[in-house]
């Protein structure tokens, strides 16, 4: 019996061994594959109301802008990284001393009425920029009107430049206009042409019809183009729905009307996480928040000594700004150049909060406590109290008080006044009229990194250059960077620029608030990285479907 009892279990054995190799050699039954197909309609919700759907009257109206990145086309565009691409044309050089820039436009271009795009299209609408009195800005007009424009033909546009200027290609994002719809108008009277709400573009998607209610427009149909010059969209039918306040838009997508929100401000961030099927895409805003730091004010001469002004950033809890004033919607500043851009140098150093090491910076500066309760840090008869002003709004009301609390925790003597935002720009900035200021730099629709405005030593009178800094060899770098066409070069400069800012720290960068974007995960392909402007949420729109047809993958057979 035990003899029997062994070869039974070796039977048995054998057999789950012979049944385990059977299962393990079974082929695997083939995985389904989505791919998108043409169809489908996609409904977002702006907050906001249209005006003019005209990409050279849209500037101060941020929900024309998001719809008209959709209609009309610019000859250049810019991807996530701030590297030009093309878009209307389909190349470009540039002269070896960088002063002549030549563009071919892609052959066969069709405005949506079935006309031809031409390079007369192109000059018309650069015609409108030189001479947009009083609504395009001085400056742009004054820009242009230096530039020599020509067509070479129907498809060739030869651009003269008055010097080498690398950052060039940024002034190119501009919507193109139909001449053969507006030829002879100026662009004062464009501003009440029905053109404006019966836009014909050339971009990804054409108008359909308007959504008027009571005499009011709640919505903007658009269909997609079967003519446009790439990928045509998946998505067959594009619906913006306009809504007051960012309440109402949750509401709408909750009862089922939209399928997405354009912009998610941080009242509404935890509603929009607790939605089950709702995805939140985040991308860096094209904003820098900082204190500018007066260091030409003889008043506060302790702010032209690095030790005091690395202090001064290491006692801010800037990571607690963000989480309190943000809701956590931001990121750290260590650069005045926008991070995830191909000029933003990755190796720079970070200031942490440090309050304990600030204390020790002043201390070893010669600046120690002194007055009756020793809360007062002085160096002979300099004492380390200043003044900071900020924009009379609530939230920054509140971020002032909070930077406050953490400079005088290291024994500074700060006050705060609150100034309009427009004085605090055109009087206390201009005059350089200030001790220390908290700012938004505002880079919306200038994706490329030219630091040169706020920050060369040519900037310091009269221009922006805010806080006068004065270093000649970061200057020099900011100078070559703009006369360079060549990317690899320009990071080079300006990884270099970025170090000697870090050492020195001219003024406090705080941190980049990031833009929410939400939208049903039914609607697939979406992909929103770092933003120049609201629109770029766009950028990838092609992409995206809410049809699929399941396929089975393609098998390729092996190489011998």
């Amino acid at each position: 019996m035990k003899k029997l009892r062994w070869q039974l279990l070796i039977i048995f054995l054998t057999g789950l061994v012979v049944g385990v190799l059977l299962l393990v050699e079974q082929p695997e039954a083939p995985t389904l594959v989505s791919e998108p197909v043409e169809g489908g309609t996609y409904t977002e919700a702006l907050i906001g109301a249209p005006q003019r759907l005209n990409p050279l009257l849209d500037y101060y109206n941020q929900v024309d802008r998001d719809v008209d990145r959709l209609i009309f086309s610019g000859l250049i565009k810019f991807d996530d990284r701030a590297v030009p691409q093309p878009d209307l044309v389909e190349s470009w050089g540039i002269s070896k001393d960088g002063t002549v820039y030549n563009f071919e436009l892609r052959s066969n271009l069709k405005w949506h009425d079935g006309e031809p795009l031409t390079s007369e299209d192109v000059l018309f609408t650069i015609g409108l920029l030189q001479n947009g009195d009083p609504i395009i800005p001085e400056d742009l007009q004054d820009f242009w009107n230096d530039v020599e424009v020509n067509a070479l033909s129907n498809t060739a546009i030869q651009f003269r430049l008055p010097e080498p200027f690398s950052p060039f290609l940024e002034y190119l994002t501009f919507g193109v206009l139909p001449q053969h719809l507006l030829g002879g108008k100026s662009l004062e009277e464009m501003i009440d042409d029905p053109f404006n709400l019966q836009p014909v573009g050339s971009g990804p998607f054409q108008l359909d019809r308007l959504i008027v209610e009571d005499d009011e427009i709640t919505g903007i149909v658009l269909s997609s183009f079967q003519d446009y010059y790439l990928s045509k969209p998946f998505i067959e039918e594009f619906v913006f729905r306009y809504y007051p306040d960012s309440g109402s838009a949750l509401t709408a997508y909750q009862e089922g009307l939209v399928q997405g929100l354009g912009i998610v401000p941080s009242e509404i961030l935890q509603d929009i996480l607790a939605e089950p099927d709702l995805s939140l895409h985040t991308g860096r805003s094209p904003q820098l928040s900082m204190v500018l730091l007066n260091l030409n004010n003889p008043k506060v001469p302790f702010l032209q000594e690095e030790p005091v002004r690395r202090a001064l950033l290491m006692a801010i809890n800037r990571q607690g700004l963000i989480d309190k004033y943000l809701a956590g919607q931001g990121i750290i500043a260590d650069s005045p150049i926008l991070p995830e851009t191909w000029a933003y140098f990755d190796g720079i150093s970070r200031v942490n909060y440090d309050p304990e090491g600030a204390r020790r910076l002043l201390k070893e500066a010669g600046y120690v406590l002194s007055g009756e309760d020793n809360l007062v840090r002085q160096k002979e008869d300099v004492v380390l109290s200043f003044e900071l002003i900020f924009p009379d709004e609530e939230f920054y009301y509140s971020l002032a008080e909070a930077i406050q609390q953490d400079w005088q925790a290291v024994n500074f003597q700060v006050s705060l006044k609150p100034v309009p935002y427009e004085d605090l720009v055109d009087v206390n900035l201009e005059n350089r009229e200030y001790d220390a200021a908290l700012v938004d730099l505002n880079f919306a629709s200038s994706p490329d990194p030219d630091p040169y405005p706020f920050w060369d030593q040519a900037q310091a009178t009269g221009g922006q250059n805010y806080s006068q800094w004065d270093n000649r060899m970061a200057s020099e770098y900011i100078e070559q960077g703009r006369i360079t066409t060549d990317l690899t070069e320009r990071a080079r400069l300006y990884d270099n620029f970025q170090v000697i800012f870090s050492e020195e720290l001219p003024s406090l960068p705080l941190y980049f608030p990031v833009y929410n974007y939400a939208i049903d995960s039914r609607i697939q392909g979406v992909r929103v990285g770092p933003l120049f402007d609201t629109p770029d949420r766009f950028l990838t729109v092609q992409d995206w479907f809410l049809v699929a047809s399941p396929t089975l993958p393609t098998l390729e057979p092996e190489t011998p």
